[in-house]
């Protein structure tokens, strides 16, 4: 379907400042950003929905309600838990009835560089984090482990869904070039901790060794302590290493690294390469 966009709205007099209640209303309903998501406009439907009860009551006219809920249903890709930082530019803008092909560009712009800022602030370093801590304490029999970890990601979510929306908002577009000034060395940062703390988790839940035992007379030669004199915990480090070289060099999916450990697993296990689990 085809709409036909008016490049300013009718009615060209600034809408009230958003109450709060809307604003938060906005907060929940981003959570269903990706709910239509689709591969001609990504996240358009969800974005819509999302920051539809703002709409409503800045435009009161019909006809500029339907022109901007129809800009706002072109294509829309960020990263969901950022995505609240695009909304309160773009109803500051929507407010101030801002020309529509001006709304577009500043969408456009703000909604490009969360994608790398939200990657690093949470998969490459929320997650691991969080899921390092409480997977060991779930391995020690902690029954509260899956909670705590939902707990500290969500509140962590929300806490900044709420916070990006309320200050985009009262910023307006002052907030991209808040947001951008320092995002590549954030994001540079933020993906450093991470690979700190997956090379630690490495090491502390790669237990990987050898089973391998020389004869030497009396003397017997321990080929994992040989290993552990050279570099502690290298069998674990090699395998992290050769998957990488293998997605890397030779574009293997994380399923055939998978599929690669389990063969190795069974095969050294079959032979006594690896220390056998059971008493």
């Amino acid at each position: 379907m085809v709409f036909n966009i008016p490049d300013n709205y009718s009615n060209q007099t600034p809408a009230p400042q958003l109450d709060k209640k809307t604003l938060n209303k906005m907060v929940w309903r981003s959570v269903y950003l990706q709910a239509s998501f689709n591969y001609e406009r990504m996240q358009a439907g969800g974005w819509l929905y999302s920051i539809l009860p703002g709409l409503e009551k800045i435009h009161t006219d019909k006809k500029d309600l339907s022109a901007s809920m129809a800009h706002n249903l072109e294509f829309f890709n960020t990263h969901p838990f950022l995505v609240n930082f695009v909304m309160g530019i773009v109803l500051s803008l929507e407010q101030n009835k801002t020309d529509i092909q001006t709304i577009r560009a500043v969408r456009v712009a703000a909604m490009g560089p969360l994608g790398g800022i939200g990657d690093a602030l949470f998969w490459f370093t929320l997650v691991p984090i969080t899921a390092g801590i409480t997977a060991n304490m779930a391995i020690a029999g902690n029954i509260a482990a899956p909670f705590i970890f939902l707990l500290i990601f969500n509140a962590v979510q929300f806490g900044l869904r709420y916070f990006l929306m309320h200050w985009s908002y009262r910023k307006g577009t002052d907030a991209i070039s808040i947001m951008t000034a320092n995002a590549k060395e954030f994001t540079r940062a933020a993906s450093i901790l991470g690979i700190f703390v997956v090379g630690a988790l490495t090491s502390a839940m790669g237990a990987t060794s050898v089973n391998i035992v020389i004869p030497n007379g009396e003397a017997k030669i321990n080929i994992q302590s040989i290993l552990d004199g050279i570099l502690p915990s290298m069998l674990p480090l090699g395998l992290t290493l050769l998957l990488f070289y293998l997605m890397q060099k030779h574009k293997w999916t994380p399923i055939r690294c998978i599929l690669l450990l389990l063969c190795l697993g069974i095969l050294g296990s079959g032979i006594g390469i690896w220390p056998s689990i059971w008493p």
